[in-house]
This record gives C-alpha cells, structure tokens and sequence, in this order.
C-alpha cells in the first residue's frame, strides 16, 4: 500500500497522512494515531526515495572501512561486533547503517569526495584515522555531520571517541615493569596511523619513569595481524639482547606470536611473558590464557551511533554539540604475562641466537 492508498482507505488528504506519519504538531492526536494504526495495519513503509527527494535526507548512515587497516576485512572480529552496536542504536532513531569500503590504494578523501557527490548518506562513521587524516578537514568544511572512531595528531574539535590507549599501555607496562622485565619489546601499528603514536609515546613515557633507556630497535611498527605478529616477535628475539616480554597491539598478532615463539623452542608465559591488546575470540583459544584488555564493543558502537545522532540533531538546532572520549579498557590478567625468571628469559632466547655461545644480558 502506497501513501495515496493509505489516504483514500481513511479519508483523508495525502499532506495530512504524511504530516501525521511525520509526527508534524499540526496533526490532532486522534488523527495521528488513526493513521498509525492503519499504517502497521496494512504494513505500510514510506517510500524512501520519494522522501530523500522532498527532504534531501536518505535517512542512512555510512560507515566508511579501508582494506589498508580496518581489521574487518581481514576476517578479524573487532569490526563485527562494533557494527552490531551501531545497527541497534541506528534503528532506535530509524536510520540505516551502509557498509562503504574503500578500495585498497585509494585516497580516502576522494572517496569521500565521490559519495558527497552523489549524497549517498547523510552522516559519517570514520575509522583508521590517520595521523594526518584530510578526511575530517573535509566534512568539517562541507559542514557534514561525522564522527571518528579514534583521534588525530592535529587538533580539532570534532566529535570522536577514541580507546584508552594511554591508560591501556600504562597499565601494561607498570604490569610487566612490577614483574621485574627492563627490555619489553613492542608490536605498534604503521605510524601513519595515529594511535601508533600513542602507544610509541605512552610506551616511551613508562620507561623513562621507570629510569630504563628507550631502545628504538624494541619497536617493531607493522599491520599487526597473525603474520605481522609472528615476523615481529622473529625480528625482535633475534635481537643481541632480546626482550624477556612483549606487548602486542592487534587484534590477532598474539596468535602469530605464540606460534614464532613455539617454533624457536620458547614458550610464551614461561620463557617470555605476553600481553596482548584485547580479549578478542580469536585469542581466547591460545594457551596459556592471554593476558589483555577486556572491551564492550557493542557498547562503543552504540556510543558511536549516538554521537552521530547527537551531531546531526545538533546541526538542525544551530548548535555544536559533540562528543569526545576516551574508552576505557579493563586489564584482563591471565597466565600469559608470568614467566618463572625475568633475569634467565633473555639470556636464554640470546644463547638460541648466537649457536650456542652465551651472550649475558643484563
């Protein structure tokens, strides 16, 4: 049933169907309600392109991925259940979520730029924000309500919500410094990314409190999936004077990791200790038990979601209102950050390295 049939089955004029459906105040209560219960009666649905036409709104939102660095096109489970959460929250407001996937090695702002053209939604979920991202420059000039899932280098006061990854690597560190560790190697994200420079920074920041000098050969940057995870852990045990402990920040580089270390003889929770960022499905089966940061990924969905609407709601109004938050992560301490002697780890692994020949790390 379209809207004209909808009005001659009540009686009414199409403009006062659709001002009732619209919830507009010039519609009596009685009146409204008359064409509520008739439209779920014969299951009527507004044409979507007729409204888009009238109102110059879709009614949708987009939420733009990169094969480059979006975990969910790598098969990885963090983006899954984030979108879950955006959906539930989305349908409240009666909006709809679009997937919109950049092709690898394209420039985000001209993807951008394309579905601007073409008014494909009318709001932004952005992720993988760049230390230098020109995408927010760009909505923020045309005006278009967005929200970042992450920060930049640059400041600006859009809306986003970022992890906690300042607390995160405070709490990881202060762990593994506590259990006696000095050299802790570090598994970060391409630094074109920018909460690569956060982990680097806040990683640097509890060594130098720590009294401990930083040594740049103990970062590995890279994708930080299963693979890069077990090429990092290779590289950095190859080391001279290797790291007795590990922190790794991806998804899925702790199962890359378990695997390099088992290949070279080295059991993870007893010869290194490993902390990974977040206990994902993925790393649940790895044994011993990894030690990471538990997150409700619906929850930051549905936070995202809202910032949107907030967004949007707020730019009808004139105003300004936007959200900007660090997510908290809660430390999920397991078997795999205890090691029987920080002072023998590296010892051990440097002696593998150099057949046979001891080399004394202190």
């Amino acid at each position: 049933m379209d809207i004209r049939a909808l009005a001659s089955h009540l009686g009414l004029s199409i403009g006062t169907v659709s001002r009732a459906l619209n919830d507009r105040k010039d519609v009596s209560p009685v009146t409204r309600q008359r064409v509520l219960e008739a439209a779920a009666t014969f299951g009527y649905t507004p044409n979507q392109f007729g409204r888009t036409l009238r109102s110059g709104r879709t009614a949708t939102i987009g939420f733009m991925l990169t094969l480059e660095h979006d975990s969910a096109v790598h098969g990885d489970p963090f983006f899954m259940a984030l979108l879950e959460g955006v959906q539930a929250e989305l349908v409240v407001h009666d909006l709809d979520l679009v997937i919109l996937l950049a092709r690898k090695g394209e420039d985000g702002e001209t993807f951008l730029r394309r579905h601007i053209a073409r008014g494909t939604v009318d709001g932004w979920l952005l992720s993988g924000t760049q230390y230098q991202d020109p995408r927010i420059a760009l909505l923020s000039e045309r005006g278009i309500p967005f929200v970042t899932l992450g920060r930049t280098g640059e400041v600006s006061d859009h809306a986003w919500i970022d992890l906690d990854f300042e607390g995160l690597v405070s709490e990881a560190m202060s762990l593994l410094l506590a259990e006696g560790h000095r050299r802790i190697g570090l598994v970060s994200p391409p630094a074109t990314i920018n909460y690569s420079h956060v982990v680097a920074a806040t990683y640097q920041k509890a060594l130098i409190e720590a009294g401990l000098q930083v040594d740049g050969a103990l970062i590995h940057y890279g994708e930080t999936d299963e693979h890069d995870g077990e090429a990092a852990t290779r590289e950095l045990l190859a080391l001279e004077q290797p790291p007795s402990a590990l922190l790794l920040m991806g998804e899925t580089a702790p199962v890359g990791a378990y695997r390099a270390l088992r290949g070279l003889g080295r059991e993870p929770g007893r010869d290194i200790a490993v902390v990974g960022l977040r206990d994902n499905p993925t790393c649940q089966a790895l044994s011993p038990d990894l030690t990471c940061f538990n997150l409700d990924l619906n929850a930051l969905g549905s936070a995202l979601a809202r910032g949107l609407v907030d967004v949007i709601a707020s730019k009808e109004r004139g105003s300004s209102a936007r959200v900007q938050m660090r997510w908290p992560l809660a430390l999920r301490l397991r078997e795999s950050h205890k090691i029987k002697s920080v002072e023998q780890a590296p010892l051990r692994v440097a002696e593998d390295y150099n057949k046979g020949q001891r080399v004394k790390v202190r």
